[in-house]
């Protein structure tokens, strides 16, 4: 069975969730207790040398990094609907898990770190990499369900949880309305997993 080494309120942890979730994969959560140093411990290092969650072990494979989790779940389990063969589909999806990594982690994701677990980050420089990744994700969603067009794609499940947490990081989501939109389609969507401090 595969296992997933996360913990519960991490936004990259609960993109894998989603996925598991939405294809339909029993898997094993292992908690890693981060307070009490577990990512650092050789066992854990040996899975992911960064010390950082999730890290998933599916029989002989280990990956790290959620992002390259949902393309390892995504091309192994999904099939064309999540790992589309057309390299300009590949091409946009990978452009989105950058800005997953880019982006949102420098914007939404900071600043959540810093209002709800007191992390010192530049409050000013978060708050405009957020402000402008929302208004070009909102001009994306007006043109498009989804953020590659008519096809729902891991590009979507990597962006949407730091932007549905964006409010416990003080960031207002109530005049994005493509963006509640896409969250209303996701949430919607058979599988779908939630988790505390998202949007409703």
């Amino acid at each position: 069975m595969i296992k997933l080494y996360e913990i519960a309120l991490s936004g990259n942890c609960h993109k894998v969730r989603m996925l598991l979730s939405m294809l339909g994969i029993p898997y094993e959560s292992v908690a890693v207790n981060l307070a009490a140093g577990e990512h650092l411990e050789p066992d854990f290092l040996a899975l992911s040398p960064f010390g950082e969650v999730p890290a998933l072990v599916d029989g002989d494979v280990v990956v790290r990094d959620s992002n390259a989790i949902l393309v390892y779940l995504a091309s192994r389990y999904g099939g064309e609907q999540w790992w589309p063969q057309a390299p300009v589909l590949q091409a946009r999806i990978a452009s989105w898990l950058s800005t997953a990594a880019n982006e949102i982690a420098a914007g939404p994701n900071s600043l959540r770190l810093h209002h709800k677990w007191g992390r010192e980050i530049d409050v000013v420089r978060a708050e405009k990499v957020s402000a402008k990744t929302l208004r070009i994700l909102d001009a994306q969603l007006s043109n498009s369900q989804w953020l590659i067009g008519d096809r729902f794609s891991i590009a979507d499940l990597a962006i949407y949880p730091y932007v549905a947490l964006a409010p416990e990081g003080r960031v207002d989501l109530a005049s994005h309305k493509p963006i509640l939109r896409w969250i209303a389609d996701l949430r919607g969507l058979p599988g779908y997993a939630g988790m505390p401090g998202m949007w409703s």
